[in-house]
């Protein structure tokens, strides 16, 4: 292999090495803790007075159950808000998308107790009037899947100034056990421009004027809870809150009720679920923008569309991971060939090179035309092994992060012990430690392939190549199984064409 391949190797493992151990930094220890938001704090304010004229109404806290095939949801009357949101995955396994110490979530006047109006699987109102002459109504019309609504009517009988309306959900937005550790790095408000062409925006620090939205979102790897407005005219502000740096954001949407109105009706779908591309597609609101394709997205979104129609042949994402790698080996072969042509070449002049080098070490000057000379004759190109690899970095880096951020893989078995595709595949339990085969394999066809075309007679440099498969080895021990196997069969194509092209030039030489 050439010191370039090397090179590009290296760079490629410190690229991922980074964005996977670096940009996704572990869970604190320390247990979420509901942000101070200084942004908002007119809302607390008022919040707080209300919680003190409530002392006229007399009904209980009561928690309000809610079951379907695809969720379950525990509402209260306090704040008319959400207490848990779980929803089902296909594995059977329960995932809270409200965070324990997040909760109550979408909560109007927290403190508030209202009075439960009707209740059903189907459909909640809840009403609060407080002593100042005005009254809120919170219906609750819930579906069989993950997009719901939620209408909000205000209104007054004096000239009481209405309260400022909000919707939160945060801080944080629940994940299950695996993906815990990188969750607050990957937590993000979102916001979707209502100009066409509509584009997805990611908020930090300052609020945005909520009628230049069409929704406003909070979400991570694969779960999104998003705010749709009927009219986003009628909301003030959408704001992106957070403690610090160690906590994740909150997302929340205001609206100040006009003075001179009696009465103000709000209608907001929300999605609670999963960020399935395909499925989030089907409702034509841009919220499958929120699935992350990376920086090479539009090759991401095809190498998805290619992954989804292959899988629906073979009934089996693993299978078309391997299918899918092996047609993107067949686009890449003519830039393949190239460079392992030209690793070739350079293995076969070695003992000249090494001769030259060894007559001209004195002498660098005439060494370099020396070398020069030696690539003229043998029609070698030293960096012809370099840029074929650079071209395919793109392809590379698109397939990786769809791979990794496409909810459809999660809980979907290959064959045998990997039961996940979005996970590491765990082949073995040893105490606290887990054995992942796929990796292990993956870093023993490494070093075979790296045995099979070593050019280089520097010390330094087959060190080097033979640590490659150790790092990477290291580096998905980790990763999600698909990942691996991306890579792995990759790994298993190359060495197969790198065997031939090897063939082909010993016979080459030969003849020669």
């Amino acid at each position: 292999m050439q010191k370039n391949s090397i090179l590009f190797i290296v760079f490629s493992a410190f690229t991922i090495f980074i964005w996977y151990f670096f940009l996704a930094p572990q869970q604190p220890k320390q247990s979420y803790q509901q942000p101070v938001q200084t942004q908002d704090t007119t809302v607390k304010i008022k919040n707080t007075n209300l919680d003190k004229s409530d002392a006229h109404n007399t009904y209980k806290e009561e928690q309000i159950n809610i079951e379907t095939e695809q969720y379950k949801a525990i509402l209260t009357n306090k704040g008319a808000a959400i207490l848990s949101w779980s929803i089902k995955e296909k594995n059977g396994q329960w995932v809270d998308l409200v965070f324990p110490e997040s909760a109550p979530v979408m909560a109007n006047f927290p403190g508030s107790i209202y009075k439960i109006i009707s209740k059903s699987n189907k459909k909640i109102i809840f009403e609060y009037v407080s002593r100042e002459g005005w009254k809120i109504t919170k219906t609750y019309n819930l579906s069989d899947l993950y997009m719901h609504n939620l209408d909000i009517s205000i209104e007054k009988t004096n000239e009481v100034v209405f309260p400022q309306i909000t919707l939160e959900w945060g801080p944080g937005l629940g994940t299950d056990s695996k993906e815990i550790r990188e969750n607050i790095s990957l937590t993000r408000v979102l916001a979707y421009t209502e100009v066409k062409p509509s584009q997805l925006k990611k908020l930090k620090d300052n609020f945005e004027t909520a009628a230049l939205y069409k929704w406003a979102a909070i979400d991570n790897r694969y779960f999104l809870a998003a705010f749709i407005p009927e009219k986003s005219v009628d909301f003030d502000k959408i704001i992106p809150s957070r403690l610090d740096k160690k906590h994740p954001y909150s997302v929340i949407l205001t609206a100040v009720v006009p003075k001179d109105i009696n009465k103000k009706e709000y209608s907001i779908k929300f999605y609670l679920g999963p960020k399935g591309y395909t499925y989030l597609k089907t409702y034509n609101l841009g919220l499958e923008k929120t699935v992350d394709f990376g920086f090479f997205g539009f090759l991401g979104k095809i190498a998805f569309a290619v992954l989804t129609f292959l899988r629906n042949i073979t009934h089996n994402y693993g299978w078309a991971i391997i299918m899918l790698t092996t047609i993107i080996q067949i686009l890449v072969l003519p830039l393949t060939l190239k460079s392992f042509q030209s690793a070739a070449a350079m293995k076969r002049i070695q003992p000249i090179i090494k001769d030259v080098q060894t007559k001209y070490k004195d002498n660098p000057q005439r060494l370099q035309a020396e070398m020069l000379n030696i690539y003229r004759s043998q029609k070698v190109n030293p960096l012809g092994g370099c840029l074929p690899m650079l071209l395919q970095l793109p392809i590379f880096w698109a397939f990786f992060t769809m791979l990794r951020n496409a909810y459809e893989l999660r809980n979907e078995e290959w064959i045998l012990w990997v039961k996940d595709l979005s996970a590491s595949d765990q082949f073995m339990h040893l105490g606290s430690f887990n054995l992942n085969l796929l990796p292990l394999i993956m870093g023993i066809g490494m070093f075979l392939q790296q045995k099979m075309t070593a050019v280089t007679s520097d010390p330094t440099q087959r060190r080097i190549m033979y640590i490659m498969p150790i790092v990477f080895t290291f580096m998905f021990w980790s990763f999600p199984s698909g990942l691996v196997l991306y890579w792995l069969t990759n790994s298993v194509i190359s060495m197969i064409e790198q065997y031939f092209i090897i063939r082909k030039d010993a016979v080459r030489v030969k003849c020669v």
